[in-house]
């Protein structure tokens, strides 16, 4: 037995060292969790590291939720859960799974940590919106159980998560501890629908950092035994894989307690520590973690059977937000439409991220629309595009006060303005000055280009509220 086995490093290019990482791959972590690089480097790493590892198969697990654009320069974003859950359609669902795995699978990524089960039910949530499917815990459970699907038949793992339920908290556990006000009655009612109806198609599940008083009033639920022994495992009746969210989060204090109570609490998997090799050093210091190892090392085993030929290969990224794209996005308010020849205001807001409108802007001109920068200055049609977007870290994720200040200002002086969001859906419902809204909740290329023709006239909204 090796206790190392239970450690899943993380591995930031340009942060984490690699000598670091070959050596914890020759002691036989289990799998590594890779955020960042590019294309080439990704490749060459996950390479180097199973061919440090002793193991018969070293897991490489990412959080491409959303595609490798997330992470990786240069590559392609697929449609969020929100636009996916607008859609209402399990086949969307399902061929998104089948285009993540495919994605994963071209850079050597086999365990993708998705999707989401969150419900979509606090507006100020800074970290789920965009990543849930909605706020109905029924669509929740249809679509995440029909992106499991396509992540297997795609050949790869997935995890559902964040068990039990991330999605009524303000606070980004990153950076500090989110609490669930909820009676465990409402939480059944809710939160827990979406895990329970997908549990017999999860290869594993991740349980979130979260207080959830009326369960454990003391420990997180990631380091809860009332949380993922008694309620995951005992009355839920999961037997699989339990993997803590990263440790290296603020919301859980001394990374190496947390692993010693995760552990004892019933968790399996031990994720993306701030200093892998001193919780490696740790734990080897340790005693009477046998039949946690033991337990593990069983279930990773099972978990190798699961990897195989993909049944079903999925869409490019391109292909699969072109041909959903309009599927996914929503129109609310005044029916306007672009002509040719017309001039229209831009403006932009929330776009900490740096994405580029380079498509939407574009599209436009494509389409025969006259572009200028919003100055200040009264004009007939301003078009506010926001990116505003989820961000490990961020703590925020809406627009701000000084920028619904500006919104409201620049719609004031338009006779029509439109409200276009591939971010967050929220932030500009009290601006009673816009005239119409259209949210797109993802900031991919195909889904600018898409809007784009929408207001020209090209394209045809066809999705719905998922809130």
């Amino acid at each position: 037995m090796n206790i190392n086995r239970l450690i899943y490093p993380g591995f930031w290019f340009g942060k984490t060292s690699r000598t670091d990482a070959l050596e914890l791959a020759r002691r036989g972590v289990g799998g590594f969790c890779i955020y960042g690089g590019t294309l080439e480097t990704v490749r060459q790493l996950i390479t180097d590291l199973r061919a440090a590892s002793p193991l018969k198969h070293l897991f490489i697990c990412a959080d491409y939720e959303d595609g490798l654009g997330k992470w990786i320069p240069g590559t392609t974003w697929v449609l969020s859960n929100l636009a996916v859950g607008a859609s209402g359609a399990e086949e969307t669902a399902y061929q998104k799974g089948l285009t993540l795995a495919r994605e994963a699978s071209s850079v050597g990524v086999d365990w993708i940590f998705a999707p989401v089960l969150d419900l979509c039910d606090e507006p100020q949530n800074p970290i789920v919106n965009t990543r849930s499917f909605g706020k109905d815990p029924q669509l929740v459970a249809r679509l995440g159980m029909a992106l499991c699907r396509g992540l297997s038949d795609g050949g790869v793992l997935n995890s559902i998560k964040h068990f039990p339920g991330h999605g009524r908290t303000t606070q980004d556990s990153h950076l500090g501890l989110p609490v669930l006000q909820r009676t465990l009655k409402q939480l059944a009612q809710n939160e827990l629908i979406p895990f329970r109806a997908a549990l017999p198609v999860a290869d594993s599940v991740m349980v979130a950092h979260l207080l959830f008083p009326d369960l454990d009033p003391q420990n997180p639920t990631s380091l809860s035994y009332h949380a993922i022994t008694q309620l995951l495992k005992n009355n839920l009746g999961f037997n699989g894989p339990v993997l803590t969210d990263a440790l290296c989060m603020k919301a859980i204090g001394d990374e190496k307690q947390a692993a010693l109570r995760a552990l004892q609490a019933g968790a399996h998997i031990l994720l993306s520590a701030e200093d892998s090799v001193a919780l490696s050093d740790f734990l080897q210091t340790q005693k009477g973690l046998e039949k946690f190892i033991s337990a593990s090392e069983k279930l990773q085993d099972e978990l190798i059977t699961h990897l195989h030929t993909p049944v079903k290969n999925g869409l490019t990224a391109k292909q699969f937000n072109t041909r959903y794209a309009p599927d996914c996005a929503v129109w609310s308010g005044e029916k306007i439409k672009l002509s040719a020849g017309q001039e229209i205001t831009y403006l932009e807001l929330g776009n900490e991220e740096d994405f580029a409108a380079t498509a939407f802007l574009q599209t436009l001109q494509k389409n025969g629309i006259s572009v200028k920068k919003y100055d200040g200055a009264a004009a007939n049609v301003l078009l506010a595009v926001s990116f505003s977007n989820f961000k490990a870290f961020k703590g925020h994720i809406n627009l701000s006060a000084d920028e619904q200040k500006v919104l409201t200002q620049a719609a004031s002086q338009c006779k029509q303005s439109v409200f276009i969001s591939f971010g967050s859906p929220f932030g500009s419902e009290k601006i009673d000055a816009l005239s119409a809204r259209l949210f797109c909740f993802s900031p991919a290329t195909e889904m600018q280009i898409c809007a784009a023709d929408i207001l020209c006239g090209k394209q045809i909204v066809k999705g719905n509220f998922p809130f």
